[in-house]
């Protein structure tokens, strides 16, 4: 992957390769670096970034923007966190009726029926 196939909004995996007090850096798949920002590491207070990462850890992070003069992805952690709850969200509000398709496979024929006697009424 090279730095012209990465985008904003991607999520990628990158390699944590250093942690400071502002944030973490990290190698992105095309082997340029990026910084994950304290404030993109968590949505809660974030005391110490080396309590979310380490160094030699790869991660899923979201581009959020990228310099193209340096070549320096702007990434974070918390974006991927947030679209992750979501889907574990919508998961649950989808449920699964016990008796599968039978339902539509009755109803089918009444609906096709309908169907036929409405393009008749026109």
């Amino acid at each position: 992957m090279s730095f012209h196939q990465i985008h904003i909004g991607d999520i990628i995996d990158v390699t944590i390769t250093g942690i400071q007090p502002y944030g973490a850096f990290a190698l992105l798949p095309d082997h340029s670096s990026g910084l994950i920002h304290i404030s993109e590491i968590s949505d809660r207070f974030v005391r110490s970034v080396g309590n979310y990462v380490s160094i030699g850890e790869t991660i899923k992070v979201k581009v959020i923007d990228i310099d193209p003069k340096t070549h320096q992805a702007k990434l974070s952690l918390k974006a991927v966190a947030k679209s992750r709850r979501k889907c574990r969200r919508h998961r649950q509000l989808i449920v699964e009726t016990p008796k599968g398709f039978q339902p539509l496979k009755e109803m089918l024929p009444r609906w096709i029926s309908r169907g036929i006697n409405k393009e008749e009424d026109v």
